[in-house]
């Protein structure tokens, strides 16, 4: 008798096996990366921002809610990739000139990000903060 040559479907199945499971930890472990590696054009622009702001202030002695004012030819301001947008209201609570909250708000592809809008103020502070341990599965947000 002949011995056939080839692969049983047992073995077959087996390695059909393998590659779904490979897939199922890669594939939302790649995902979680894109919206890492987006995050950086939010966090871009709200630095941009905040040394735009300090300069504005600087010269004018208040901080302005406008980014038209500060350089930016839209509004809200618009990231250089266009996964985030961000506007500038008086920080909580406060109707004064003197403090402001840029709040970037992801747009797009990036709207299922974990971290949700970034923002940052006067004082520096960066919210969301990077010690909640629920978004740090996936990186930190700033």
């Amino acid at each position: 008798m002949a011995r056939s040559r080839g692969f049983t479907l047992v073995e077959l199945m087996i390695v059909v096996a393998i590659i779904a499971i490979l897939a199922a930890i890669a594939v939302p472990a790649y995902l979680r990366y894109g919206y890492r590696a987006r995050r950086v054009d939010g966090q871009q622009l709200l630095l941009t921002i905040a040394n735009a702001e300090e300069r504005y202030y600087a010269v004018n002695n208040q901080y302005t809610t406008d980014p038209t004012k500060i350089g930016f030819s839209t509004t809200p301001a618009v990231s250089n990739n266009g996964y985030y947008s961000a506007t500038i209201t008086p920080a909580s609570g406060s109707t004064s000139a003197q403090t402001y909250l840029a709040t970037a708000t992801p747009q797009s592809s990036q709207a299922n990000d974990v971290c949700g809008p970034l923002s940052i103020d006067n004082t520096g502070a960066k919210l969301p903060s990077t010690s909640n341990t629920t978004l740090n599965s996936n990186g930190n947000c700033w």
